[in-house]
């Protein structure tokens, strides 16, 4: 049985006098009351360790969580994934000048290429029921043997939806060629619990960032970064001093801790889990998209003749909050906390909601993503003068800025991309990032 050892130290010393060091609550009156976890909400002091530099008690903690996830070394991140996925990017960098980015990563992935100076080989996977699908092995590899300047891939895995990218064959085509294969797991920590590690990023990647508290029992923005080569410890830290906060939430990183080591001590837990899971699955009437992940749940809208997000309108008035609604699909995002009476319960709500006569013909089918025209880079592109215009006055200038639809925050144009009346279609059919005002910004002529 594993020890939670950052939260036995914070226990230990919970009565310690916090009257002259930081936090400034002093977990003092009224705020005490309010949060409970004021107790264990301290600095780095003597006994708690300092996750810039630890060397006792967090020191430990990520040592054993490094040996229960399959990583070499394993570092413990209280900003969520988002802080993992720049340092995993700055530590590709130092390899190459170009990393290859399907359409569908997250925010993270192009604020590291705008950071860093890295250039996106964007990469667009066939869409099937309504979502992008990760790119095909052979097109990663066309582009690896085409272009050395190219140090890796960074996919999601898996994606918002329970789509699990091919790592195996990703890997295999970039350990051949010395390329880094990088995975935002953000949505995948549970993984690492399944047997052989099935789907799990640390069975095939290089880097790769589980998201701890979405479908662990961990805090919000509790997340690791792992990696699979002690080589690339320098880099990773380095970015790690840049990218991560110099003041970590301690009640996080126990709790992180936490989440990664009760699964290794009482696995049974994913086991009841996915039994209350089945409940929703199994149901025939039910029409879910086919997610490879048990714990995502997309309700397809569209086989009901019904709109998502007036169906996601009437759970919430059940009293049921959904993950989100992107029009077609409503997603739920169960974990190893779920019992089956949740199961039941959103069953029974769903079957009530969907076939709701006042909901029967509103589904519009929103405007698919297709691949747009490149003339020039993404760095060329965000160093050019810009401006914004309206959407109908886009059509053929080139895109300053990402803008898509929202959620997940999937770019119909990417920086660089020449906008089409394909692009404008998607940005006029719902809710979206990226424009300001209704317009769109461009690089000017």
């Amino acid at each position: 049985m594993y020890e939670y050892l950052i939260y036995n130290q914070l226990k230990k010393y919970v009565k310690a006098d916090k009257t002259f060091h930081m936090p400034g609550h002093k977990g003092r009156g009224d705020f005490k009351k309010r949060f409970p976890v004021a107790d264990i909400d301290v600095t780095e002091l003597s006994y708690s360790d300092n996750l810039a530099c630890p060397g006792s008690v967090i020191a430990d903690a990520q040592k054993d969580i490094a040996a229960i996830l399959g990583a070499k070394r394993s570092y413990i991140l209280t900003d969520g994934s988002s802080s993992g996925v720049l340092s995993m990017m700055f530590a590709a960098s130092k390899r190459g000048t170009k990393v290859i980015v399907p359409r569908n990563c997250h925010q993270s992935v192009w604020n590291a290429c705008k950071l860093l100076g890295i250039e996106p080989v964007i990469v667009q996977g066939k869409t099937e029921k309504g979502m992008i699908l990760p790119p095909e092995p052979d097109v990663v590899a066309r582009l690896i043997v085409n272009d050395v300047t190219i140090a890796g891939l960074i996919v999601t895995s898996p994606d918002y939806y329970g789509n699990i990218a091919p790592l195996k064959e990703y890997s295999s085509i970039l350990k051949k060629n010395k390329r880094l294969l990088l995975v935002d797991g953000a949505h995948g920590a549970h993984l690492a619990f399944e047997p052989a590690k099935a789907g799990y990023a640390g069975a095939y990647a290089d880097l790769w960032v589980d998201g701890a508290h979405k479908s662990l029992f961990t805090l919000t923005q509790g997340a690791v970064l792992n990696i699979a080569d002690d080589s690339l410890a320098p880099d990773v830290e380095e970015g790690l001093s840049m990218f991560r906060t110099t003041s970590p939430s301690y009640p996080i990183m126990a709790s992180v801790e936490y989440g990664v080591k009760s699964l290794a001590n009482d696995p049974s837990q994913i086991d009841s889990a996915k039994k209350a899971a089945a409940i929703l699955k199994s149901d025939k009437h039910i029409k879910l998209y086919p997610s490879a992940d048990w714990t995502k749940v997309a309700v397809d809208c569209a086989q009901y003749g019904v709109s998502a997000d007036l169906a996601a309108a009437e759970l919430e008035k059940l009293g049921i909050y959904c993950e989100f609604s992107d029009g077609r699909y409503i997603l739920f995002y169960l974990s190893p906390a779920v019992l089956a009476g949740d199961a039941k319960r959103l069953k029974k709500a769903l079957k009530i909601v969907l076939s709701s006569k006042k909901l029967a013909g509103t589904y519009a089918a929103r405007a698919t993503i297709a691949p747009a025209p490149r003339t020039f880079s993404f760095q060329y592109a965000l160093k050019r003068p810009a401006e914004w215009v309206d959407l109908d006055d886009a059509v053929g200038r080139m895109c300053a800025q990402n803008a898509g639809y929202t959620p997940p925050c999937v770019p119909a144009c990417v920086t660089g991309e020449m906008i089409t009346d394909a692009t404008v279609r998607v940005l006029k059919g719902g809710k979206t990032f990226g424009l300001n005002g209704g317009k769109i910004k461009v690089v000017k002529k």
